[in-house]
């Protein structure tokens, strides 16, 4: 029986008595099989089907394999065995982004298929004259997930770039790449020029892809679709790219390399603030 039919058997209420009579350990394993969304909806069809879909059994699989190796590289202590369930374990882990390698990364999983997502802080990008004072500002920032953010006070040159094994993303799974930002109040020369983004993947079992386009930095540059638009913590957002990560044992040594550029227009540039970027499933693929 494979996912779909197992999802539409969960869904349709005629089916619902004959998936009763199962013992819980095998409306446990069913489930399991789905994923995270069809099991909070199953959960609410009777009190059997509720233990079920509440069972470490269920909620074990849907975490990462790597799940602990990942929590062992918080940058603050995450006391995951005081977790009541590995449900719960879930939850926060989508809930709250975990900061790991040094608070450079974040990580964080997607609620609805528990995919994981990946933000490289502003520290973990190459950015070109990040290290001169009078180009770039580095600074605390309300509502930043790293302790600092990189701010643009003038530059003619633009050029941030980011890199990630590709090993650490979920196996089998269309990813975007998105470049995270927010723009101060004196904000200029983002409006009218586009930016040259790159999304590469270098290495591994899928062999190497590349994508480029052109987007734009402020939400009134262009008509195109690769304008930066607001995300939901406050912050703006602009997708690079997108990629197949392969992933399995053969993907070992694959990168995916990111990456913004404007070196042609040599014009006046400041007032962005650059948190990082961010990798995460696809939502429309």
């Amino acid at each position: 029986m494979g996912r779909a039919e197992i999802e539409k058997m969960v869904e349709k209420s005629e089916d619902i008595n004959n998936l009763e009579r199962l013992p819980e350990g095998c409306i446990s394993d069913i489930l399991s099989l789905t994923t995270p969304a069809d099991v909070c909806r199953s959960s609410l069809l009777s009190n059997l089907i509720k233990s079920a879909a509440d069972s470490d059994v269920i909620w074990e699989k849907f975490l990462p394999a790597d799940y602990q190796e990942i929590i062992s590289r918080a940058f603050y202590p995450f006391p995951s065995a005081a977790a009541t369930s590995k449900k719960e374990l879930y939850y926060r882990l989508c809930d709250d982004p975990l900061l790991i390698d040094g608070g450079l990364k974040s990580f964080q999983l997607e609620k609805s298929s528990g995919k994981k997502c990946i933000m490289l802080g502003a520290k973990e990008l190459a950015i070109d004259w990040g290290d001169n004072p009078h180009h770039w500002y580095w600074r605390g920032y309300p509502g930043s997930r790293f302790a600092e953010v990189a701010e643009l006070k003038w530059s003619c040159w633009l050029e941030i770039r980011g890199k990630l094994e590709t090993r650490l993303l979920s196996p089998e799974t269309f990813y975007a790449a998105y470049l995270v930002l927010k723009f101060k109040q004196d904000v200029y020369g983002f409006d009218d020029e586009p930016i040259k983004a790159k999304v590469e993947v270098v290495g591994g079992a899928g062999g190497d892809t590349s994508q480029e386009r052109l987007i734009y930095l402020s939400p009134n540059g262009g008509k195109d679709q690769y304008v930066a638009r607001k995300r939901g913590d406050g912050w703006m957002e602009v997708e690079m790219g997108h990629f197949y990560n392969e992933g399995g044992p053969d993907n070992e040594g694959g990168e995916v390399h990111m990456s913004v550029i404007e070196t042609e227009n040599l014009e006046a540039k400041y007032g962005i603030i650059v948190q990082g970027m961010e990798l995460r499933p696809k939502a429309d693929t």
